[in-house]
């Protein structure tokens, strides 16, 4: 999946059975920081939760299909996503 940062957690703050629900094998460290995603996969859009190891730098240049980074953000002339003020109350 790939998505667009819209908020951070210093921490883990999400439900333990969410925490819970993930693999044992793969279950990140709840000290370090959760970030909240609009993402996508091939099939969908939606928001995601994702620690802070587990995120990587889309190369693609592609922009993401999701609604709501449309609402907040906006793509500068490289591709980048910067916070549309306008769009802010």
């Amino acid at each position: 999946f790939r998505g667009v940062i819209f908020d951070v957690d210093p921490v883990f703050s999400n439900t333990e059975e969410w925490w819970l629900a993930i693999p044992e094998h793969l279950r990140p460290s709840k000290d370090q920081p959760f970030y909240h995603l609009f993402a996508e996969n091939d099939e969908t859009e939606y928001v995601a939760y994702v620690s802070e190891q587990n995120l990587v730098i889309d190369e693609t240049g592609r922009p993401v299909r999701h609604p709501q980074a449309k609402e907040f953000f906006r793509r500068d002339r490289k591709g980048r996503y910067q916070i549309d003020r306008a769009g802010l109350n």
